[in-house]
């Protein structure tokens, strides 16, 4: 599916805070030389963005970001979720209205300055959206079922219906197999529906209108986020609409783990 265009400013803010249970320090973390929320900045300002700021929650953040010419602004360390400390960030910065943001998450250092690109450009062109985020389609029968995937579910207009840990959309007859694929796709009932149709993978990555980024943090949690872990569904909950780019691949990973630390030095070493 082609990008949406991208004709319009928009902002990238990345969330950077110091603490983590699996690796601590993570902003900081080397790679190739490099601080990882340094690399994830420079990764951004390869896209369209008409600037890139770090919102972090640690002085150190602010030393190596400036170190290196990266903005970056100080927000409070008590902020429960990274899109808090968005709406924080957002204030800072005047940022209001329809302005587009764009959360490129501080742990995603070879993150696609294109994917942004196309990130941002769906508010622009969906004006029933509040938020934009991007998908692809899964490959292997391992992922539908992992629970650290999240699936979602598309409308006919490209809009999110839901996101789940869970295997959705469900195939109640082909329990166990890739249903989507080949051969099993061709026994699948109603093959005229589901052709071109795989489960989908949420990448993590958004885009608001800044002045519901702003307003985000003082909706009531919803029961669906509680229950999957999962902030976006708040949105949802509340009748917002999330417009979803295709991506045409996965982007590189992410870094949660000191394992995935040693696969991205050694991508970018």
């Amino acid at each position: 599916m082609a990008a949406p265009a991208t004709a319009s400013p928009f902002t990238v803010l990345i969330p950077a805070r110091m603490a983590s249970s699996r690796l601590p320090d993570k902003p900081l973390a080397d790679i190739a030389g490099l601080p990882m929320v340094v690399r994830v900045a420079q990764r951004a300002a390869q896209s369209a963005a008409t600037r890139v700021v770090v919102a972090a929650d640690d002085a150190r953040i602010l030393k190596a970001c400036e170190a290196h010419g990266v903005q970056a602004i100080m927000t409070r360390p008590d902020h429960a979720s990274g899109s808090d400390r968005l709406a924080e960030a957002c204030v800072q910065l005047d940022l209001e209205g329809d302005d587009i943001v764009v959360n490129v998450q501080g742990d995603e250092p070879l993150m696609d300055p294109a994917l942004i690109n196309a990130v941002a450009g769906l508010l622009p062109a969906r004006p029933e959206a509040s938020m934009g985020t991007a998908a692809h389609a899964i490959a292997s029968l391992a992922d539908a079922a992992n629970p650290n995937v999240v699936k979602v579910v598309l409308d006919a207009r490209g809009l999110a219906h839901y996101f789940s840990r869970a295997p959705i959309p469900f195939a109640r007859d082909h329990v166990g197999t890739a249903w989507w694929q080949g051969a099993a796709q061709a026994a699948a009932p109603g093959v005229a529906a589901l052709a071109g149709f795989a489960p989908l993978r949420h990448i993590g990555i958004y885009s608001y209108r800044a002045g519901f980024l702003r307003q985000f943090p003082q909706l009531a949690p919803a029961p669906t986020e509680a229950v999957e872990a999962l902030e976006q569904l708040r949105a949802l909950w509340h009748g917002h609409r999330i417009a979803v780019h295709l991506a045409d691949t996965a982007p590189g990973p992410g870094v949660d783990t000191p394992e995935d630390l040693e696969r991205v030095r050694a991508l970018l070493g």
